[in-house]
């Protein structure tokens, strides 16, 4: 099976620092995968390189194993890869409709499907994305997403500062996208709802992987999971 996205020999940084150091990663069709690692890891810098917003010091990234150097951020996402970003970059002046729209095209995942899965969005269905709360401007940046009818979503700590109730309701459409059969990649602090969806988990160490493995390997040794993760099972 041909991987979505791959890195190969990966290192990337900024200006004179380099964050990622030969990283080796497949993305497979309909995989779930952890990406984690505590802060400052290298996190945020991989998916950045791998969507193309950054630019490989060393190694490859392959797009349906093709070198993906020459393809930009936005050839890639029409190739069918979408971002949940940190900080969600919802367009603050346009609706919840317009910013949904913006995104759409042909595909299982219509603008009634992602109404369905958020039915708050479709009660602020007019409200611009600066009068949502986070928890909602949350699930307008995964339902735009998913309105580009992606092969793989990445998300950036899609769970980060929200309520309770809202983490779960996130973590309940991660599992509804993953049984459709898209792609994940889940970045987030939680490591117990993690463990919970994800088929495999990658953890990072000062931008290196340093695991990688079924989840139920990570849960069952905790001396594992407090060293790499600095939590307890």
């Amino acid at each position: 099976m041909t991987a979505i996205l791959s890195a190969r020999d990966l290192s990337a940084g900024y200006g004179e620092s380099r964050v990622l150091r030969g990283i080796d990663l497949d993305i497979l069709p309909g995989e779930t995968i952890g990406l984690m690692g505590r802060n400052g890891m290298g996190k945020t810098t991989l998916i950045r390189t791998l969507i193309g917003l950054l630019p490989a010091l060393q190694g490859q990234v392959l797009l349906d194993g093709a070198d993906a150097a020459g393809l930009p951020a936005f050839a890639r996402a029409r190739k069918g890869i979408a971002v949940v970003p940190e900080g969600r970059g919802v367009f603050a002046s346009l609706t919840v409709m317009e910013n949904l729209r913006l995104a759409a095209t042909t595909g299982e995942w219509t603008e009634a499907r992602v109404l369905d899965l958020f039915p708050r969005l479709g009660q602020r269905a007019s409200h611009r994305g600066n009068h949502l709360s986070g928890g909602e401007q949350q699930m307008l940046a995964i339902g735009r997403a998913l309105m580009t009818n992606p092969r793989l979503l990445i998300l950036d700590e899609a769970t980060e500062g929200l309520a309770p109730l809202i983490r779960d309701e996130i973590w309940r459409v991660i599992r509804i996208v993953r049984e459709a059969g898209v792609a994940v990649v889940v970045v987030d602090k939680t490591v117990s709802a993690v463990l919970s969806v994800v088929d495999r988990v990658v953890i990072l160490v000062k931008g290196q992987i340093a695991w990688s493995g079924p989840p139920e390997i990570l849960r069952a040794d905790p001396g594992l999971m407090h060293r790499h993760l600095g939590v307890d099972a």
